[in-house]
């Protein structure tokens, strides 16, 4: 019975830690990701955004990040000169955590398979590593700024 019991737990705790958080709000500023919140913390160096309600509703350049669009997306436009924010691939952060380079990162439960993506250093929170269909897997949760 503790056997059975063991078993179901870990396969929930797999099961939640996937799961989409809807109260994240995603944003894409030179082909890059971050959230609304973090852009609006550094509103100074907004020059403009456009939000996007659905992903049938994105431009041809967002259509790529139509996962992560259900509940909308925000793309930001940067002021000339105030490009310096931290960035980093999704490869490289992989490469961090000792998971190769090619295997998909979870964010906030939104599977991003294309490890070149790039993101917005200010969105990384709490970064575990979890085993995922049998496989090392990077998992990360913003920062709370959503």
């Amino acid at each position: 019975m503790k056997k059975i019991l063991y078993s179901f737990l870990i396969l929930s705790s797999v099961a939640l830690s996937a799961q989409k958080n809807p109260s994240v709000k995603f944003a894409v500023a030179n082909d890059i990701v971050g959230t609304v919140g973090m852009f609006n913390a550094r509103k100074a160096i907004v020059q403009s955004s456009s939000a996007y309600k659905t992903p049938a509703g994105l431009p041809q350049g967002l259509k790529k990040y139509s996962f992560i669009a259900e509940k909308g997306l925000t793309e930001f436009k940067i002021k000339n000169g105030q490009e310096g924010l931290d960035i980093i691939s999704l490869a490289q952060l992989n490469s961090q955590y000792g998971v190769p380079e090619n295997t998909p990162v979870f964010i906030e439960g939104y599977e991003f398979t294309d490890s070149s993506t790039r993101i917005y250093g200010d969105i990384m929170g709490n970064v575990e590593v979890k085993d995922h269909d049998g496989r090392k897997t990077v998992f990360l949760s913003t920062n709370g700024i959503k």
